[in-house]
């Protein structure tokens, strides 16, 4: 759903700051989400997306917030950050975030619609195109790629789509690759873990871990291709409609669907 479509809907929908316990003095208007949409897509979108539907951070259109979902709790989040996250404050007024939230609250006051297809045949095809030889659900499969189980609250099936399709259109940090030579002349290549001036640790497709002194490498290259491939030439549009179905209704057990 885009953005014009969403200002309509908040104008019933976004209630006053006191709905969600936050102490705001006044409904949020038409206006307040205009702003908080700029101030969103220039600050908060590198991690969250531009509509809210995630991608380094959660995924803030659902309406399920980690760290408390009170106008109150999103207010001190966004301002002071979150500890033990990679989410910083936001030194503006408190009005200005206010008009943030007013925002979120409008992309949340669209969600809930589920995707079309069908999860039963998704789940067949995430397991017989190998896609859990990299990815883990509830225990099962690799740790090479990022863990699905509670993907469907975490991602919206916008992103979860388009990670399918063009999986180099936001890569992970955690997931990006390096390759290089060490001295003796051999190629190494794997998931970048962490690196400083002096050493580089990856975790290579066997899931082993290596470290590396960086006075030793040749050809040391941080690539900015994701390692996974792209379905969209290999799903039909009716497979791909399903398999984000499933991965949509992947939660946390006894999560919200």
């Amino acid at each position: 759903m885009t953005y014009a479509v969403l200002l309509p809907l908040m104008c019933l929908t976004v209630a006053a700051g006191q709905e969600h316990g936050g102490g705001t003095n006044r409904p949020a208007s038409r206006a307040d989400v205009e702003a908080g949409a700029k101030t969103f897509r220039s600050h908060c979108a590198v991690c969250h997306g531009p509509h809210g539907e995630g991608g380094r951070g959660p995924n803030l259109a659902n309406g399920q917030f980690y760290h408390g979902s009170s106008d109150a709790d999103l207010l001190e989040n966004i301002s002071k950050g979150i500890p033990s996250t990679e989410m910083p404050g936001l030194f503006y007024s408190a009005d200005r975030i206010r008009q943030i939230i007013a925002y979120i609250r409008s992309l949340n006051s669209a969600a809930g619609v589920k995707p079309g297809g069908q999860p039963s045949e998704g789940a067949a095809l995430v397991r017989s195109r190998g896609c859990l030889q990299c990815h883990r659900i509830s225990g099962e499969g690799g740790r090479l790629g990022p863990d699905l189980t509670s993907i469907g609250q975490m991602r919206s099936p916008e992103y979860l789509r388009q990670s399918i399709v063009d999986p180099d259109a936001d890569i992970n940090p955690r997931f990006k690759t390096v390759s290089f030579r060490d001295d003796s002349g051999t190629r190494y290549q794997g998931f970048l873990m962490n690196e400083d001036t002096y050493t580089v640790q990856l975790l290579d497709t066997h899931e082993q871990l290596h470290s590396f002194a960086k006075a030793e490498l040749s050809n040391y290259k941080i690539e900015d291709k994701s390692p996974m491939p792209s379905y969209k030439s290999t799903l039909s549009d009716a497979q791909l409609q399903d398999v984000v179905a499933y991965l949509s209704s992947l939660r946390p057990q006894g999560g919200r669907r």
